[in-house]
């Protein structure tokens, strides 16, 4: 993996970096996704037959991220005059284009601009929860969530709780929020704090992969469920990721994960965007190592996970990597590393290998040297397997 001699002086120790080599000699790891070939998504109408989260027999229309986060939002509101929608330029579609619309549709007293308040935004939404609404907020971007940090941990991750047997919850209340890198995001917009969510009793933390499944775990946090949702949307995704989506009404579970590729010799265990540079570096190992079969999965639900199905799959395969963007420090690898540690030890053939952000902060200039890239998770596949 060559870098032009610009790059050499301004990062001098790069080309120590420990990859395993390429596939074969003309073979490149690091390329581009290919976003229309993927096989993490549906191409074709016929592929969604057959899935057991999406209804039988639908209808289904091309969108990408933000156009199926957008129709999950209208699904809602039409289904349910509970359901409100607000936040920072939520009114005019927001920075995204997630909620374009909306607000001509379904009125200003159910879509609407906030002030630029995040602890303001949880906490009307809480209240509005609390009496029986259905709150969908938006925070502009993850890394603008912190000052509503002490809302949603004391508040509303409390509510049910602290209720007991009254029956009285925040559930419906969902806040959504562009998360992860994007190449230029910089300090200040390019976080991914889902661990920081993920250690609080009370809430769920969902990060979906694709338009289809955006679309369904949006409406389960919505209608579903009696505890708040932290929504984590990959902005990288929303213009990059494009598949047929049902334009029924459906939901998927939360806190279930799911196989996207079956294999017997090693378990790769991911969530959002990396999910796809996993699928690129699968396909390389399988092509160098012949025989050698790779199983996928896609936790969807970072917390409460699903650690049946991860535990069963490494039972099986006896190798475990785990990949995601957020730092490595107590992440969300650490505690999957653990669960399996403690739930198949005697099943393992090798060491369980994270993959993740380093733990600093995210340089303008080094993003893609700090974030995981199809060749760390190709070389933590191969040294497992030759454990």
């Amino acid at each position: 993996m060559s870098l032009p001699r610009s790059s050499r002086r301004l990062i001098p120790r790069v080309s120590n970096r420990c990859y395993s080599s390429a596939p074969s000699p003309r073979a490149k790891l690091n390329l581009p996704v290919d976003y229309k070939t993927t096989p993490i998504l549906h191409h074709t109408p016929s592929s969604l037959s057959g899935v057991p989260d999406f209804p039988a027999g639908a209808t289904s229309k091309k969108l990408n991220y933000f156009q199926a986060i957008n129709s999950a939002l209208r699904t809602a509101l039409s289904k349910s005059d509970k359901v409100m929608l607000f936040g920072e330029d939520v009114a005019f579609g927001g920075v995204f284009r997630c909620s374009m619309d909306l607000q001509t549709e379904f009125g200003s007293e159910r879509v609407f601009n906030t002030p630029l308040t995040e602890q303001g935004i949880a906490g009307f939404a809480i209240g509005a929860a609390a009496e029986g609404m259905k709150p969908v907020a938006e925070i502009q971007f993850a890394d603008y969530v912190y000052p509503a940090f002490d809302q949603i941990v004391n508040e509303a991750a409390k509510f049910r709780y602290r209720e007991g047997g009254t029956g009285i919850n925040v559930g419906g209340l969902v806040i959504r929020m562009p998360c992860g890198g994007v190449g230029h995001g910089a300090l200040y917009h390019s976080q991914s704090p889902e661990a920081l969510f993920a250690h609080v009793p009370g809430v769920r933390v969902v990060m979906p992969r694709s338009p289809a499944q955006a679309k369904g775990l949006l409406l389960s946090s919505i209608f579903e469920h009696n505890d708040p949702v932290i929504f984590m949307e990959p902005k990288i995704l929303y213009r990059a990721a494009v598949e047929h989506v049902p334009n029924e009404y459906y939901t998927i579970p939360l806190s279930k994960a799911e196989v996207i590729k079956p294999g017997k010799d090693l378990t790769i265990i991911s969530y959002g965007q990396p999910l796809y540079l996993c699928s690129s570096a699968i396909s390389a190992i399988e092509k160098s190592m012949k025989g050698v079969s790779i199983e996928l999965i896609d936790l969807r639900t970072i917390y409460p996970w699903d650690r049946q199905t991860v535990l069963e799959s490494v039972r099986k395969t006896g190798r475990a990597v785990v990949v995601h963007e957020s730092m490595i420090n107590y992440g969300v690898g650490a505690e999957v590393a653990a669960t399996l540690q403690e739930g198949a030890f005697l099943r393992l053939e090798a060491p369980v290998k994270r993959v993740a952000g380093w733990s600093t902060h995210t340089g303008l200039s080094y993003e893609q040297f700090i974030l995981p890239d199809v060749a760390r998770i190709y070389d933590a596949v191969k040294q497992t397997l030759e454990y």
